[in-house]
């Protein structure tokens, strides 16, 4: 790769623009880095206005906030600006857990996006991909793919928020990829019916003899029992399964786009064709479809199963996750919910942000090193936000101080973090000094 000796240095780039890539690139900035966030698309928020699953969550466990900082400022602006409210969290012992997550106005948030990373001092490049990188005299050369071509920058640290390891992977590093991946969804919204006048045992009869007959899949209405039903009662939402995609290439996204669009087009023609459905429309359609699983990162730290569910506490922790286990089956429409126990809250270790064997890189989000089950929780809206804000604010110390990411003092990044509202996980003496 011929490197242009007039490119733009940075010492921190972000490449991806997704809840943890926003995050990331408005910590890096606000700690006095030059920053630079890349996004392949035209707008910031990923799968928050993207994808369309505009409620993020978690930021609360067992009725106390576990997740703050960046992430929540920006989310909790989003509501206020759109007169909106945010769910009383006192109740998580009354309701389920995805009550608690937060509707935000796609619209709004992405606005609200820009203000808040470039108000933070960050440069902003939308419509644009990583196309190559190469680690060379302790710098990130990097080639950018835009509308007017390729272009070259330099980054002291590089910050992969693509969900997919996309920077990892052109780095050459080493990525775990699972035969089995869980499926997408295309969020939609639908209108035209009145479901209390619908003959709902009809409608399903009528799936289950469309599905034998080959002209709907079983995954087009993903629930486990009443499909038809559990999809009209929510509107469309999130209802639907896209299944045997591979999200973390543009073949294989391509190919889910693909595979959505058909699927809503087979339940556009089915529902229509029903009693009581014929004025059935679709009133919206998210941009692109939702992936849940692609790759994850071989770390320096794995978290496990074992480590989610029993609240481990690492040496290096740098930010909390909540979710239960939360496994999408591509067959048959059902979900492996696991519940924590009371008072566990998982932690994320830096380790597990930091591919092995790699150079000033770091990654936030769902790519994160963790095993198929861990990784179905952490991989969530607030959590990636947790991650990201945790890479970027090492990138900015690392970038400062001219160190690689596992030598800044954990102490460090815990009073950065704690400056920007982050919560900090304690890590308890013993732990530490382990």
């Amino acid at each position: 790769m011929k490197i242009e000796s007039n490119e733009p240095a940075y010492d921190v780039v972000v490449i991806g623009g997704g809840p943890a890539g926003i995050v990331a690139a408005t910590q890096a900035a606000r700690a006095g880095a030059r920053t630079l966030l890349v996004e392949k698309s035209g707008m910031l928020g990923g799968t928050t206005t993207l994808n369309g699953v505009n409620f993020p969550g978690l930021f609360h466990a067992w009725g106390k906030q576990v997740v703050a900082g960046i992430g929540w400022e920006l989310v909790t602006a989003a509501v206020r600006e759109a007169g909106g409210r945010l769910p009383d969290f006192s109740t998580w012992n009354e309701v389920p857990h995805y009550r608690l997550q937060i509707l935000v106005n796609g619209a709004v948030y992405a606005a609200l996006a820009d203000e808040l990373v470039l108000g933070a001092g960050a440069e902003l490049r939308f419509h644009t991909l990583l196309a190559s990188v190469r680690f060379e005299g302790d710098v990130w050369h990097l080639r950018l793919c835009g509308k007017e071509g390729l272009s070259s920058v330099r980054a002291s640290v590089l910050v992969d928020c693509t969900g997919d390891a996309n920077a990892v992977a052109l780095a050459g590093l080493p990525l775990v990829r699972h035969s089995t991946r869980q499926p997408g969804t295309l969020v939609t919204r639908t209108g035209g019916y009145d479901l209390e006048k619908l003959d709902l045992d009809a409608l399903e009869a009528a799936f289950l003899e469309a599905v034998r007959a080959g002209t709907m899949l079983r995954s087009d209405f993903q629930a486990a029992t009443r499909p038809v039903t559990n999809f009209l009662r929510m509107r469309g939402g999130n209802a639907m399964h896209v299944i045997g995609i591979d999200g973390s290439t543009s073949r294989g996204k391509s190919h889910a786009e693909i595979s959505a669009r058909a699927a809503l087009l087979r339940i556009v023609r089915f529902l229509r064709a029903q009693p009581g459905l014929s004025d059935f429309r679709v009133e919206h359609m998210a941009a692109e479809c939702g992936i849940r699983e692609t790759v994850t990162i071989v770390g320096e730290t794995r978290v496990t199963l074992a480590d989610y569910v029993g609240g481990r506490v690492w040496p290096d922790s740098v930010c909390h996750s909540f979710y239960p286990i939360d496994l999408h089956v591509p067959e048959g429409g059902a979900i492996d919910t696991r519940p924590l126990r009371p008072g566990v809250v998982p932690t994320i270790p830096l380790g597990a942000l930091l591919p092995r064997d790699s150079r000033r890189l770091v990654v936030a989000g769902r790519c994160a090193c963790g095993d198929r089950e861990a990784n179905s929780a952490f991989r969530v809206q607030a959590s990636a936000m947790s991650m990201g804000q945790a890479a970027g604010a090492v990138a900015a110390l690392a970038a400062r101080d001219g160190l690689e990411l596992r030598e800044v003092p954990i102490d460090d990044i815990h009073a950065l973090l704690a400056r920007h509202g982050a919560v900090v996980p304690r890590v308890p003496a013993t732990v530490a000094a382990a």
